[in-house]
């Protein structure tokens, strides 16, 4: 006797599930988005005006699904800030916010957008992945009226928070997390009472979520990836591009790399505020990645990653940041040392006077060994090995100990950090250590052009980024970045 035919599809779809959790990888997509962006007004716009904007960030963004779920990917990320722009202030943004659940109600909006306050916002992006069978990660704004027996209670009578949301390939609700690390001009929006730490389950891993500002602090980068370890992270951004460390695809690279995870970056795309750069990125380097400061389009990524990296054969070994460095007698001392300036923190730097060679810089605790080899210097092209210990106090409060080697803008000493993208000169091999007091280092390796280097470094157990080949182009940068998060 044949089952009824509700139970043969209970079947076939719990057979399909299994098959699912037995993946070892999964497709991942993350699309970098041309905002378009409202009129700057004092006053606020309808919520008709509001909705029709977002509507037409979200015609591009569904396009983006689509294309995205017809090449199989099983999640999309899309930006920070891209269903309705950054142009706002606190009262002007109130139009284009929603009420957004708690997870826990069990609700797939597109199937039910009644149950709570209008939610057209949530329901279109709902049906967008219920339709698609496909997650959808954004970014939108949530609020949440309070009154005068709450202390902290603004005003206007309302929490208003940048808050990301998640959708699961039924249209399901499954994560919603408020930003906690806001950035400074974010003056829209409130800090939440208590950092979240967002996880949700799936059938190709455990994810993890949080927003651009967040990726520098303990609460909740930390604490997803060590505490709970997560095996993806999600990251929806407005990354605003600051070299010679904080390019978006550089340090983004660099922090999947240094925590062991896989991180889905995507940001918003404005070249006139420098915001560019989104990227798949796996523990042993970028899958994909995008940079572009020229065109003004929106861009698709698509990759393959491991849904639990940290059980991959190709997973990086656990790295002791200073046990070579510590093990190693200072190289030769020098008389070239000298100051200068990288993004408002004052530097140790050395020149690199010969085409190879040994160098030390030591900065409070911290200490860089460089071992180097020039495949043929430029005399027009100052490189210097430099040394940061110390607390950036500019755009956040953050506690950093940093090595590197890195192009000068011009052979004008003065110029040492400040912003250069070109080189000519390449170096036949590398090897940068340093006497770290964290364990939270970043690797980076930057090529001239804003161009990363997958798989032509590595980081060996004792602390020392190598050129694993003969570098194939001329180095802007190498660097060990580190965050000392106990000392903040």
């Amino acid at each position: 006797m044949l089952p009824p035919r509700s139970l043969l599809h209970a079947a076939v779809f719990a057979l399909a599930a299994l098959q699912a959790l037995a993946s070892d990888t999964f497709i991942a997509a993350v699309y970098e988005h041309a905002v378009i962006l409202p009129d700057a007004t004092d006053e606020p716009v309808s919520p008709d005006d509001a909705l029709a904007l977002m509507n037409k960030n979200m015609d591009v963004l569904e396009g983006a699904v689509k294309e995205a779920a017809q090449q199989g990917a099983h999640i999309i990320v899309t930006p920070e800030d891209g269903i309705y722009g950054w142009l706002f202030t606190r009262k002007t943004i109130y139009p284009y916010l929603e009420d957004i659940p708690d997870p826990a109600v069990d609700w797939i909006p597109c199937t039910n957008p009644t149950r709570f306050a209008p939610v057209p916002v949530q329901e279109r992006l709902s049906c967008m992945a219920r339709n698609n069978s496909i997650y959808v990660v954004a970014n939108i704004g949530d609020k949440k009226p309070c009154n005068s027996s709450d202390p902290g209670c603004p005003s206007d009578g309302r929490y208003q928070y940048n808050t990301d949301i998640v959708f699961d390939s039924e249209g399901k609700l499954v994560a919603r997390y408020h930003k906690y690390n806001l950035f400074m001009s974010e003056t829209q929006f409130n800090y939440p009472k208590e950092p979240e730490a967002v996880t949700f389950e799936t059938p190709f891993g455990k994810f993890g979520i949080f927003t651009c500002f967040d990726i520098l602090f303990r609460e909740p980068a930390v604490v997803l990836v060590s505490e709970l370890q997560v095996d993806t992270v999600l990251f929806p951004t407005a990354w605003m591009n600051v070299l010679p460390f904080l390019t978006a695809i550089e340090f983004h690279s660099a922090w999947a790399m240094g925590m062991g995870v896989n991180l889905l970056s995507a940001n918003t795309h404005n070249i006139g505020l420098a915001m560019t750069g989104s990227g798949i990125y796996a523990p042993d380097g970028a899958r994909t990645y995008y940079y572009n400061m020229k065109t003004e389009d929106g861009h698709l990524l698509v990759a393959e990653l491991d849904s639990h990296p940290r059980l991959s054969p190709a997973s990086p070994p656990a790295v002791n940041w200073s046990s070579y460095a510590l093990s190693v007698e200072r190289f030769s001392p020098n008389d070239h040392e000298f100051r200068g300036l990288i993004f408002y923190d004052w530097f140790t730097f050395t020149d690199l006077t010969k085409p190879e060679g040994n160098l030390t810089v030591c900065q409070k605790d911290l200490c860089c060994h460089l071992n180097y080899k020039m495949a043929g210097k430029q005399e027009e092209e100052v490189y210097v090995l430099g040394a940061f210990d110390g607390l950036h106090v500019v755009e956040g409060q953050y506690y950093l100990q940093i090595c590197t080697l890195l192009k000068c803008k011009s052979t004008d000493l003065n110029t040492c950090g400040q912003p250069a993208e070109t080189a000519q000169t390449k170096f036949e091999m590398f090897s940068l250590s340093g006497t770290f007091g964290t364990n939270y280092v970043f690797p980076e390796v930057l090529y001239s052009g804003v161009q990363l280097a997958p798989g032509e470094f590595e980081v060996l157990k004792d602390g020392r980024l190598i050129s694993k080949t003969k570098p194939t182009k001329p180095v802007v940068t190498v660097t060990l970045f580190g965050r000392w998060y106990e000392k903040d």
